[in-house]
This record gives C-alpha cells, structure tokens and sequence, in this order.
C-alpha cells in the first residue's frame, strides 16, 4: 500500500487541522487511515500512503496518508498519531530523512575526511542518522556523530547539502549534510552501527565514496576549503 494514491472519504477529524480518519478497503481488508495535514480538508481527499503498519498477524491494518504534495517524516507521523490515543509500533515509511556531516580534522597543515562504513552498506560514507522528534538538523547531525564515533563538533556556517535517494521499494530517502570540524582525530565507533572508519585525504575521499551525492557533497567541501588553504 505505501505510496499508493487512494481516494479516501474522511470521517472526523480527531486534532482539527492536525489528523483526521477515514476507512478503507480492499480484498477483504479493512484499513483505518489517519490522515496527516497541515490544511483542513474537504469531506473526500485524494491522499498518498505515507506511513503503513506492519503486522502480518492482523486482518485489521492501520494507514497513515496525507493530501498530494504534503510531505511528513516518521517522528511527526508518531507525534499525531499518538493524538489518535493510538500508536503504530511497526511501521514502514513512504519518507525518511537523515541528516549527517562531512567531518574534518586539520593535522600538520593538512586536511582529513572521516569516513564511515554502516554495518547494512557496503560504500563509505559520512556519519549521519535518522531525524528525531523535536530535533533541529543540526541537533540531529551533532547527536549521530557523537553516537558513531565518539566526536564533538562544531559546524561550520551556511553549508548545508541535501540529495534525494530512493534505498528500497517507493521509500525515498531525503539525506542532509554538514559541514563539521572536530578537534580530535581519536575515533570511538559504535560497534552496533559501523563496521569501519577512516580518515582519508580528498583525493581519497573522492575515489572512496561511490554515491553520486557523497561525491557532489565532497566537490562542494572542496571548492570551500582547500581553495581557501
């Protein structure tokens, strides 16, 4: 059902102008539907499923969805349907978004990049995670990389980076990325999420990172600081 475009006839509303509900069905199956918005809706929506519980062992499934063109993140859709006095303790996503940072270290009149390899990737990357609720990026950013790999950072001013991919399925993927300087280079992974670290030059970097984003992201990072030395 995720990312299906459904006409749903709404039933009440439970947080005017926050979550309404409606039902589906389909095949036999009954679906409740919470419907996020930050608009107030008419008595019929054409909305997307943005949320689906997953629970193989129910005849009875509850959905999340939201008018064409509203965009809501996991932490969010927990937030309002919690209103509902419900919750989905099982749910897959239409939309994600992490936030992370390219962090540098300076040593010697030179520049190097941490990069990461998580325990479920197989290419290096940034240290970055799921958005929490109530986080800013930026909180969410600092939170990560002190939870992977042990560092303080502090975060370099206006450089924010973001790219669009789609991991698995319909899910898509929002990823945005910092710009963060550490003052230690004494790395402490998180054993249950990263497999591996490394602190590379550039060049390295670059010929190390395979996602086209990381790669983008890494020109950008460049052109700002190695221009600058």
């Amino acid at each position: 059902m995720l990312g299906r475009k459904l006409d749903i006839e709404i039933f009440g509303t439970i947080s005017e102008g926050s979550i309404y509900f409606g039902y589906y069905r389909e095949r036999g199956m009954n679906y409740k539907v919470y419907i996020l918005t930050n608009h107030k809706l008419k008595t019929s929506e054409q909305c997307i499923v943005i949320a689906e519980e997953f629970n193989e062992n129910s005849s009875t499934k509850k959905l999340v969805a939201s008018p064409l063109g509203e965009i809501f993140y996991e932490p969010e859709i927990r937030k309002r349907v919690a209103m509902a006095h419900t919750e989905i303790s099982h749910m897959i996503c239409l939309y994600e978004k992490s936030c992370g940072a390219v962090v540098f270290y300076r040593s010697n009149d030179s520049i190097k990049y941490l990069l990461v390899k998580n325990r479920n990737g197989r290419c290096w990357s940034f240290p970055k995670g799921h958005i929490e609720n109530g986080e800013s990026e930026k909180q969410t950013a600092a939170r990560e990389i002190k939870e992977e790999t042990g560092l303080d950072v502090h975060f370099k001013a206006d450089f924010r980076e973001t790219g669009i991919y789609h991991p698995f399925g319909r899910t898509s993927k929002k990823v945005v990325f910092f710009l963060a300087e550490t003052n230690s280079d004494k790395v402490s992974i998180q054993r249950r999420e990263i497999d591996y670290y490394r602190w590379a030059t550039m060049d390295q970097a670059q010929k190390l990172c395979k996602h086209e984003n990381d790669i983008r992201v890494l020109e950008k990072v460049s052109n700002l600081l190695e221009t600058a030395n």
